[in-house]
């Protein structure tokens, strides 16, 4: 623990921290007192509205300016709607449809939600332009591949969360669309040379600081020609691009540090804090399984290095005053949304091509696949919207009904080559579909007789799939 008590309270004052559990324990109550900025809130500490009203109210009593941070992007990443899966589509949904305007209300309705819950940032909207089929992370958190499109929702959607009295942050800079790999596992690389990340990259952050974004969350990616050998998070010149050449003043903040790409690099969180901080970054997310003990090794390492002489104490007090400045933004008044606001626009979303004309009374198969650590375990596809639908782990003919129609229901079939190959042979003796509920690759099946994208798995997707399905 850092021995000198206002080093200390100036050291959490960078910190965003999180607990286990549905009501906030008394270490997490006690370090807000001490100085912690704030706290990320996840599925796990979510039960109900009434719950989770109560549980930032006990944060907003321990120090009323705390910062209350979820990751509620809509579609397939959601926390509010972590047991049932979010009604609003997700950013490639909102992408495919076009309008602005229209993305500028999900994303007000969102902040309403957030609103009325305590919470006063969202760790969204996701900004990055996924140029990469193969991208195991962003997908359909993207807006899409076109970096003009993307800009002009990024804007929206900052416009929409801060008009309802939530803090937007634009992630994840500069830009996670073209990695292979998952930043949560490992330290992703990106070999673009500058030109290219203006180009391509850089676009929607200058649009949502434009927009007048509160915060900029970083990647942790390496891209070589602008940091180096480190993660965007732990670079200078990166974060130093975003201040002097965007015109940046509000908060950085970091993806969690407990995450490879950055506490791999740094050789462990304490040290990724200490390097996040002299880089540049004002307000340090954790991550997710946080406790007292790891809290206080974090400080320490601060204040140790402010001791040391590696980390001036001024460039804490920068940090600890743009964190200030994430306190909710004013909230217009605006009527409630439709309730089938998702719903309509994840209804526009959808793309057929071929015919359904074939595919009478199918059997719906839907392919289970696991989730990516952003999205967590929520429910996805057609089982809360069909009754019938077969879910399986596998495509074997053998478990199919002779020569019925198939719907073959699936997120990222492209990525399996068993799945692709077991898609094609079904479809050489019986009248098959494909529905994607993933980022649509350009890989298209032989045979089928339509390929249906929803362009994300959110509860409201899997509706709008639904009702296509049952006039089919």
């Amino acid at each position: 623990m850092a021995s000198d008590p206002g080093l200390r309270r100036l050291a959490l004052r960078t910190l965003l921290a999180a607990f286990p559990g549905t009501a906030p324990p008394d270490w997490a109550v006690r370090l807000l007192d001490d100085g912690l900025a704030g706290h990320t809130l996840f599925g796990h500490n979510i039960a109900d509205p009434d719950q989770l009203a109560t549980l930032t109210a006990a944060l907003k009593a321990a120090r009323s300016d705390v910062v209350i941070a979820i990751d509620e992007e809509g579609g397939d990443v959601t926390r509010l709607a972590h047991t049932t899966g979010s009604p609003y589509p997700g950013n490639a949904a909102l992408g495919v449809v076009d309008d602005p305007a229209l993305t500028e209300q999900v994303y007000a309705a969102i902040g309403a939600d957030l609103a009325a819950a305590g919470v006063t940032l969202n760790l969204a909207p996701t900004v990055d332009v996924n140029t990469a089929d193969e991208n195991p992370i962003i997908g359909t958190r993207s807006f899409g591949a076109d970096p003009a499109r993307v800009a002009a929702h990024a804007a929206a959607a900052v416009t929409g969360l801060q008009r309802a009295g939530v803090a937007a942050c634009a992630k994840h800079y500069p830009g996670h669309g073209a990695t292979v790999t998952d930043s949560h596992y490992t330290l992703p690389t990106v070999d673009a040379p500058l030109a290219l990340l203006r180009a391509r990259d850089l676009p929607p952050f200058a649009a949502a600081i434009q927009a007048g974004a509160r915060a900029i969350m970083t990647a942790h990616i390496r891209v070589p020609a602008l940091t180096g050998d480190a993660p965007a998070t732990l670079s200078p010149p990166a974060l130093a691009l975003l201040r002097d050449e965007y015109g940046f003043t509000g908060a950085i903040v970091t993806d969690a540090l407990e995450m490879a790409g950055a506490a791999n690099t740094a050789g462990g969180i304490p040290a990724a804090a200490v390097r996040a901080l002299a880089a540049g970054a004002d307000l340090l997310c954790l991550g997710a399984k946080i406790d007292a003990e790891l809290v206080e090794r974090v400080t320490a390492a601060i204040a140790a290095a402010v001791a040391a002489g590696e980390l001036p104490a001024a460039r804490l007090e920068q940090a600890g005053h743009r964190t200030a400045t994430l306190a909710p933004p004013p909230r217009s008044v605006a009527p409630p949304p439709s309730p089938d606001l998702g719903y309509d626009i994840a209804r526009r979303a959808i793309r057929i091509e071929g015919s359904l004309d074939a595919v009478v009374d199918p059997l719906v198969v839907q392919l289970e696949s696991g989730s990516t650590i952003a999205e967590g375990r929520v429910p996805w596809g057609l089982a809360p919207h069909l009754p019938d639908v077969l879910r399986v782990t596998d495509l074997s003919a053998d478990q199919l009904p002779a020569q019925r129609p198939v719907v073959v229901v699936a997120r990222h079939l492209h990525r399996s080559p068993a799945a692709r190959s077991a898609v094609e042979k079904l479809a050489t003796d019986r009248p098959t579909v494909v529905a994607e509920m993933g980022w649509p690759s350009d890989w298209r099946p032989a045979g089928v007789q339509a390929f249906i994208t929803t362009h994300g798995a959110s509860h409201a997707n899997g509706a709008a799939l639904a009702a296509l399905l049952r006039r089919a």
